[in-house]
C-alpha cells in the first residue's frame, strides 16, 4: 500500500511539472508575439468631428480602417492616403471633399480611362447648370380650302372665288437651356391672335340621277355621345370639355352622322367640310359615326387644344 501511494504521488508531480511547462511555453509565444507586433495607439478622426484612439498592430492606413469597420462614403477623402502607412504623429483624418475635389477627381479618372486631356474651360462646361426660360413665339395657322357647289347653269368647273390667308398663334413654351443649348421644350399655353382665312374654292356640281336610296347611319345619339365620351378621356380632356363637345356639335349637326349642309357642303356629325377630309379616318366616313367622331377631335386637338377652347370659339365667331 505504501508503494502504491508513492507511485500516484510521483504520476501527480510529473503532470504538475508538463502543466507548469506548457503554461510557461504559452506565455512564451505571446511574449514572442508580441515582440514582433509592435502595438500603437492611433487617433481616428471622423468627418462628423468624432475622435476614436483605437490600439492596433496594423500599420497602412486602409487595414486599420478596415480592422475597425470604417467605411469611407464617396464623398469622403482620408489624410494619409489608404495605401499609406500611418505618420509619426499617429493620426487618421477624415474629412469630406470640396467641389473642387470632385470635379478635378472626375476628371482625372476621366482622363486615365479614355486619355485625353481636358482643359479648364471643357470642365467647366460639363457642369455648368441648367437654365430655364418662358420663350413667347408667332406660329402660323394654316388655312383650310372650302369647296362649294356652284349652280348647274354655271359655265366655270373650278373657280377660287376667296383667296386664303394663314392666321396667326401666339405659343408660350417653357424652354431649359444647357451651355446656351436649347435641350428641351414643353407648350405652356397658346392663343389665337389672327384667324386664317378660308380658301374658298367654287365647282361644278356634278348631275347625278335621282334615286329612292338614302345615306343611313346606325346607332344611338346616346351611343355617339358614350364613344365621344371615352375618346375625350383618351386625350386627357375633363368631363367639362365633354360637354362644352356636347353642345359644339348639337349647334353643328345634332350629332346625326348624316347631317349635311347643301350650301357649303360640310357633313356628318363635326360637320367636316368637306367631308373628303374624314377618310383618312376610314372610308366609311359619311356614315359611320366612329370615323367622324375621331376625325372630328383630332381637329379640335390641333386646332384649339380642347373641346371647351372650340365651343368658346364657336360661341363667339359662330363657327369653329
Amino acid at each position: 500500500m505504501i508503494k502504491s501511494n508513492d507511485n500516484e504521488t510521483a504520476s501527480i508531480s510529473v503532470k504538475r511539472i508538463i502543466g507548469i511547462c506548457l503554461i510557461f511555453l504559452f506565455i512564451t509565444s505571446i511574449c514572442v508575439f508580441a515582440a514582433n507586433k509592435q502595438v500603437k495607439n492611433v487617433k481616428i478622426v471622423l468627418s462628423n468631428g468624432c475622435e476614436m484612439d483605437v490600439v492596433t498592430s496594423k500599420t497602412k492606413v486602409s487595414d486599420i480602417l478596415e480592422e475597425k469597420h470604417i467605411i469611407l462614403l464617396p464623398e469622403e477623402k482620408v489624410t494619409p492616403d489608404e495605401d499609406q502607412t500611418v505618420g509619426a504623429n499617429g493620426e487618421i483624418i477624415i474629412t469630406e471633399r470640396t467641389a473642387q475635389e470632385e470635379v478635378a477627381e472626375a476628371v482625372t479618372t476621366s482622363s486615365e480611362e479614355n486619355t485625353v486631356s481636358l482643359d479648364l474651360e471643357t470642365v467647366s462646361q460639363a457642369y455648368n447648370p441648367i437654365t430655364e426660360k418662358i420663350v413667347v413665339e408667332t406660329v402660323e395657322i394654316p388655312y383650310e380650302t372650302i369647296t362649294k357647289k356652284a349652280t348647274n347653269s354655271s359655265k366655270t368647273r373650278e373657280q377660287v372665288i376667296q383667296k386664303g390667308k394663314n392666321g396667326k398663334k401666339e405659343v408660350t413654351y417653357r424652354v431649359k437651356y444647357q451651355n446656351n443649348k436649347e435641350i428641351e421644350r414643353k407648350e405652356i399655353s397658346s392663343k389665337v391672335i389672327e384667324e386664317p382665312v378660308n380658301k374658298v374654292v367654287q365647282v361644278k356640281a356634278k348631275e347625278t340621277s335621282r334615286g329612292s336610296g338614302a345615306i343611313r347611319a346606325t346607332g344611338t345619339k346616346a351611343q355617339y355621345q358614350a364613344y365621344a365620351k371615352s375618346r375625350c378621356k383618351a386625350y386627357g380632356w375633363s368631363d367639362y370639355d365633354f360637354d362644352c363637345l356636347v353642345s359644339l356639335w348639337n349647334k353643328e349637326s345634332g350629332w346625326n352622322p348624316t347631317a349635311h349642309n347643301s350650301r357649303s357642303g360640310a357633313h356628318g356629325i363635326p360637320q367636316a367640310l368637306p367631308a373628303s377630309k374624314m377618310a383618312k379616318y376610314g372610308s366609311d366616313y359619311m356614315t359611320d359615326y366612329k370615323t367622324q367622331i375621331d376625325w372630328g377631335l383630332n381637329y379640335i386637338k390641333g386646332r384649339y387644344g380642347s373641346p371647351s377652347k372650340a365651343w368658346s370659339h364657336s360661341k363667339s365667331k359662330g363657327w369653329y
